[in-house]
């Protein structure tokens, strides 16, 4: 199936994911619509048409599939029956097999496992005993991670020590029917690698990117990771052996961990464009954005090569908004209050901002890209442009 410019792309879910694509959409001469709860999404702004509806309205998701010619997803949650009613029309891509694999904790861990896969330790838990006996069979540090639902940090607890109470304690704070409890592990950092895969088996990957946190967010992406040569390779060649192995059709991000001796261990999937990509909207060829809407609509995929030699990407979160004076109880914040001029004055950053209604602690609200000479003057560029925001 080839779908030439001028077909219409249907997007589950209308975040800046979305948005980003429907720019890159656009650009090609594709169509946009998308379906989101929320009225006035982000998608919205750019998209052809959006269709307001929860994603469990069958009814509604069927007669959205009617008008599309293939359909996508940014937001990974939609009910299997939602999924299995848009199937029946056109296709999804990535498939629900995919989507199915990669929500999903433990199921995402069992298929890397039987794939011969590096994963660390894990052990399924469905109670407290669970946990108990799986914390005295991989030790203590541990980690307790829900099986759904989970980002940002959110739906995981480390466990200390290898003790019922503290098993317990872990168990009934996740409070999720099943769960998967990990080893710890001991990682020198955070590396990604997104990659693109078409119906053909077409791959490409962008370079591995190092990805630092703050609270569980990530903060600043930094690309090239700097890595030895042959983690590099063998990054980018596990990405591939999955994409293989899950038969993707689309873009797939692979975190990773580096472990002190300089192995790799696969932490989690996203089957879709990826925060930690961003970069690529500026920095490359091709961006990740437009390799979704080349491998989902039967094309050749594009040059994921950087620009120049290093780029980096900042997440501007909520935090940066003052608060308003609102009575509503709501941490709502004004939209309008960051010193943009003192940060658009660093002339080499891009910003992006992603249209969303109202600002709150932790909410993505945009992000910033760079590129330069090397990594760390890179990183140091989109920080600087950063802080520059907080001098009103």
């Amino acid at each position: 199936m080839v779908l030439n410019p001028g077909s219409t792309i249907g997007v589950l879910g209308g975040g800046q994911l979305g948005r980003m694509l429907a720019i890159a959409a656009r650009r090609m001469g594709y169509r946009i619509h998308v379906l989101d709860p929320v009225e006035d999404c982000p998608t919205a702004h750019v998209a052809d048409l959006q269709v307001t509806a929860h994603y469990d309205d069958i009814d509604a998701v069927k007669q959205f599939a009617q008008h599309v010619d293939v359909i996508t997803f940014e937001f990974e949650n939609v009910p299997a029956e939602s999924l299995n009613a848009i199937a029946a029309i056109h296709p999804i891509l990535p498939s629900p097999e995919v989507l199915h694999t990669c929500r999903h904790r433990v199921r995402e861990k069992q298929f890397l496992d039987s794939n011969g896969i590096p994963v660390a330790p894990f052990h399924v838990c469905q109670s407290a005993d669970d946990v108990a006996a799986g914390l005295e069979k991989l030790g203590a540090p541990a980690i307790l991670k829900s099986a759904e639902f989970g980002y940002d940090g959110k739906g995981q607890i480390r466990i200390d020590t290898p003790d019922a109470e503290a098993a317990t304690h872990a168990w009934q704070t996740i409070d999720a029917p099943l769960c998967v409890l990990e080893k710890f592990v001991r990682f020198s950092r955070e590396i990604s690698v997104v990659c693109a895969r078409t119906t053909t088996g077409e791959f490409a990957a962008y370079p591995p990117g190092q990805n630092d946190h703050a609270n569980h967010i990530l903060d600043i992406t930094t690309v090239p990771a700097q890595l030895p040569d042959h983690v590099t390779q063998q990054a980018i060649e596990l990405a591939h052996h999955i994409a293989d192995a899950i038969g993707l059709v689309g873009v797939l991000a692979v975190e990773m961990f580096l472990l002190d001796d300089n192995q790799l261990i696969i932490n989690e999937l996203a089957p879709r464009p990826h925060n930690s990509g961003h970069y690529t909207f500026d920095a490359c060829v091709t961006c990740q954005f437009e390799q979704q809407l080349r491998a989902i609509c039967g094309l050749p995929l594009g040059d994921p090569s950087l620009l120049r030699p290093a780029a980096a990407m900042a997440n501007l979160l909520g935090d940066l908004w003052p608060p308003t004076h609102s009575h509503s109880p709501s941490t709502t914040h004004n939209a309008t209050d960051p010193n943009w001029p003192a940060m658009l004055a660093h002339h080499d950053v891009k910003l992006h901002l992603y249209g969303k209604q109202s600002a709150k602690p932790g909410r993505k609200m945009g992000h910033l890209t760079t590129m330069a000479d090397t990594p760390e003057s890179a990183q140091q560029k989109v920080i600087a442009a950063r802080d520059a925001l907080k001098n009103i």
